[in-house]
């Protein structure tokens, strides 16, 4: 039984109604391999015929058109990165969209073209980014060495400073140190930013106050230091780990960092302290070094000498002072890269997708070797097959091939799929019905009875005039300037608002509708006209129950508005 007389045997011609579903053919195309990718192309774009899959046997992966989806899969990663990047950096992606690349005919050299510039632009970003965060990573070394030769120069001068103080201070210092174990070593004066913890022998401290001063530290007892920077909510963790590793032969002094830093490698800023650990011999300033590295500290080499510690800050400083110069242009090297990027963006996203849906359709083909040709099967309305010659025709001037292609109607007791036109009134009141289910082929569809029921349904229960007015003006400015407001559709949120607009319509113009019935605006009631009854002038008090009087009128429109507060309404 040939599909196109599947209307016909239930009594209807083949003509297009909203009433029913279109008479459907299943047809049967003979494609040349030069062609098919133009010819799935122009059918895509009308949209007219739903494949059937030849190839259900077959995997994903064992398909005729594998590579060519992977390869625009490798394309369609490649444009997210860039996306990604183009948000990370604040960059406005252009709205603009390419209509003669995407919808025209683009042959095998220009999306090669595309292919290219992609992969040109990535690499170019990439790089960019890598230099980027390469450069990070040396500003945040750069800027960690610099709080810690502050820090670590600030001890120092704080030490030299008192061994010029009077012999009898210094003297009180030390013998207050040998008359208690856990004497500090380094005895200073409390500031809010920096703190200290340990102890060692009395009588080490005041050599090693002594060697410090002589800038021969270690020369004698051996006593050492390590200096980094640490994480803030780390440094309570790593004095107490120390203090028990070392049984406290140990000098532990921070400062905390007033600005957060930045690591390339977080999210977020991070605020960390610079510390210095004094240990007496290799193998406690060994373990300290393992502790502290353990926690997750960035160590430091620090200069004993204060000249060679100068030196060393001053070229830091500079060095932080160019470093901040390059990666200024790295910024706006990035920032014109991403910026022409984004002018295409948009388009290329668009044929990438379509690319990919085309040779997807083409996997559902059967390639027929010894013809050297794809075998198609697929439903179409019988009224569309001529329109579909057209474009098969259109196609095969695209390819520039001599060879056409060969479409012809089968015959089968198949069931026809459901394939209702809409336009952009009707639209929306399908996807209501098609969301509860879709009429099988030659059955009445509920659509048509819908754009009545539906929006008459909701007035019922929402009538109200002044309510349904404001309705019916939101959606008016909605039809009236769709064009305008189109972008409104790409908005996830305002989406159904705008492709709604025509169910709002009438919902709003039912309202009014039954609200002027209900004699009801803004939850009030409308006294337009004389009421039909009549309340008595002395209604006797609260709790007293009045009756109303009736006239010998009516009211001439809805419900009377004396109904709007009587007991028995």
């Amino acid at each position: 039984m040939p599909s196109r007389n599947w209307g016909l045997l239930r009594g209807r011609p083949k003509t297009t109604s909203i009433f029913r579903s279109e008479v459907m053919s299943l047809i049967q195309l003979y494609i040349p391999s030069d062609v098919a990718r133009f010819t799935v192309s122009q059918l895509g774009e009308m949209g007219l015929v739903q494949f059937r899959d030849l190839n259900s046997e077959v995997s994903a992966f064992q398909r005729s058109f594998v590579n060519d989806v992977r390869r625009f899969d490798e394309i369609e990663r490649k444009l997210r990165y860039l996306h990604k990047q183009i948000e990370a950096n604040g960059v406005d992606v252009y709205e603009f969209l390419d209509e003669e690349f995407v919808g025209g005919s683009r042959g095998p050299r220009d999306l090669d073209d595309m292919e290219e510039r992609i992969n040109s632009q990535e690499s170019r970003v990439l790089k960019l980014t890598a230099a980027y965060k390469n450069l990070q990573l040396k500003h945040l070394e750069l800027l960690e060495n610099k709080y810690v030769l502050e820090e670590v120069s600030s001890l120092f001068t704080e030490i030299s400073g008192r061994q010029g103080a009077p012999a009898g201070i210094q003297g009180a210092g030390r013998g207050a140190g040998r008359g208690q174990d856990a004497a500090p070593l380094l005895a200073r004066a409390d500031t809010s930013s920096r703190r200290s913890i340990g102890s060692l022998d009395a009588a080490r401290a005041g050599d090693l106050e002594a060697d410090i001063g002589m800038s021969a530290m270690g020369r004698d007892i051996n006593v050492g230091f390590i200096a980094g920077v640490i994480s803030r909510d780390r440094i309570a963790t790593l004095e107490r780990v120390l203090w028990r590793s070392l049984r406290g032969n140990m000098f532990l002094n921070y400062v905390d960092i007033e600005e957060p830093i930045s690591d390339p490698n977080l999210e977020e800023p991070v605020y960390k302290s610079a510390f210095i650990v004094f240990a007496h011999g290799e193998s406690l300033r060994a373990r300290a070094t393992k502790i502290t590295e353990s926690l997750g500290a960035t160590l430091y080499q620090v200069d004993s000498s204060a000249e060679r510690r100068q030196e060393d800050l001053i070229d830091t400083m500079s060095r932080l002072d160019d470093l901040l110069h390059i990666l200024m242009n790295n910024n706006v090297a990035r920032f014109n890269e991403l910026t022409s990027v984004s002018e295409q963006l948009n388009t290329w996203f668009a044929v990438v997708r379509k690319e990919k849906a085309i040779y997807h359709t083409l996997n559902l083909f059967n390639y027929d070797a010894n013809r050297n040709c794809l075998i198609a099967e697929g439903w179409c309305a019988t009224n569309d097959i001529p329109a579909i010659q057209s474009a098969l025709h259109l196609a095969t001037e695209d390819a520039g091939s001599n060879v056409p292609t060969v479409l012809q109607e089968l015959r089968t007791t198949k069931e026809p799929p459901t394939f209702i036109r809409t336009n952009k009134f009707t639209d929306g009141f399908q996807n209501i019905v098609d969301a509860y289910g879709v009429p099988k082929a030659g059955e009445v569809n509920p659509g048509l009875f819908t754009c009545i029921t539906f929006p008459f349904l909701f007035a019922l229960m929402f009538g109200d005039l002044g309510h349904g007015f404001l309705m019916t003006l939101c959606a008016a400015l909605l039809c009236v300037y769709e064009k305008r407001l189109a972008w409104l559709a790409k908005d996830e949120s305002l989406r159904m608002f705008f492709t709604g607009r025509y169910i709002i319509l009438l919902m709003g113009i039912f309202s009014m509708f039954t609200g002027l019935l209900y004699n009801d605006i803004f939850s009030r009631a409308m006294g337009f006209f004389a009421s039909g009854w009549a309340w008595p002038t002395d209604q006797g008090g609260e709790g007293v129950t009045v009756e109303a009087t009736k006239l010998d009128h009516v009211y001439p429109i809805g419900i009377d508005p004396a109904w709007h507060h009587a007991g028995n309404s």
